[in-house]
């Protein structure tokens, strides 16, 4: 019974990552239009989503944070270099048809979208009442951030069937999280410690790395206001979200 619990609930997560199906029905126009503030309200997730939800969790698993903070270095150093390796691979000449940093918001997204399988595991494990909770708080947290990352495939460069299929796929990392989170779940909590703070470092990586600079290249005062109050915006929900689920 458990089990199946945990299996419906992650795949109910999972399908939150379609939140950007809407954008099928709209003109290429519009999207454009759109672009801007998601990049903000992306960075402003991520960096909230680190510091006020990944950190915080990671903290309260380890007494030797001078360790985990290592490790956020390691995450930061660590997505700089799979940066470097996809800008190779990938773009000729300093011609890049996708941002780079497209495939490490994948990467990132998934790892996140991993732990939050474990959690959501190893809750329900414990009651199906705070089973329930976690999975409650999980939603709320994530209905912003896979906005703002559907926002991000768009904007570097994939077609918005593929960054829907792709964002979906990433978010299927919950699955195969709870699945370990339900089979090992006395080691979880330690892999957890390893894993939360190199998932911080990603994504403190990508927002202030790619998608902060992104926007300081628009010239237009008007748009570049309005992404700045999306980046105010995510930083926000992913705080409504804490307190949320502290209350």
């Amino acid at each position: 019974m458990p089990l199946l619990l945990i299996l419906i609930s992650t795949f109910i997560i999972s399908l939150i990552s379609l939140v950007g199906v809407f954008t099928l029905f709209m003109k290429n126009k519009d999207i454009q239009g759109l672009l801007f503030p998601l990049i903000g309200f992306s960075a402003g997730a991520l960096i909230g989503s680190s510091f006020l939800h990944i950190l915080p969790e990671a903290l309260l698993k380890t007494n030797n944070t001078a360790a985990l903070f290592y490790i956020v270095i390691s995450g930061i150093v660590l997505f700089f270099l799979m940066e470097k390796y996809f800008y190779w691979r990938h773009c000729h000449e300093g011609v890049c048809k996708v941002h780079v940093f497209t495939y490490l918001n994948l990467v990132g997204d998934a790892l996140h979208n991993f732990i939050d399988g474990m959690a959501i595991a190893a809750s329900f494990l414990i009651s199906v009442k705070i089973g329930f909770v976690t999975t409650c708080a999980i939603i709320l947290h994530e209905i912003p951030q896979e906005l703002g990352d559907f926002g991000v495939l768009i904007y570097g460069g994939i077609t918005k069937k593929k960054a829907l299929f792709y964002n979906f796929i990433s978010a299927l990392a919950s699955l195969l999280g709870a699945l370990t989170g339900y089979i090992v779940a006395d080691a979880s909590s330690y892999f957890s410690v390893f894993v939360l703070p190199l998932t911080a470092g990603g994504f403190i990586y990508i927002a202030a790395s790619d998608l902060i600079p992104e926007i300081h290249k628009e010239s237009n005062r008007k748009r570049s206001n309005l992404a700045f109050a999306a980046f105010l915006i995510g930083i926000a929900f992913m705080a409504l979200a804490k307190t949320f689920l502290t209350d």
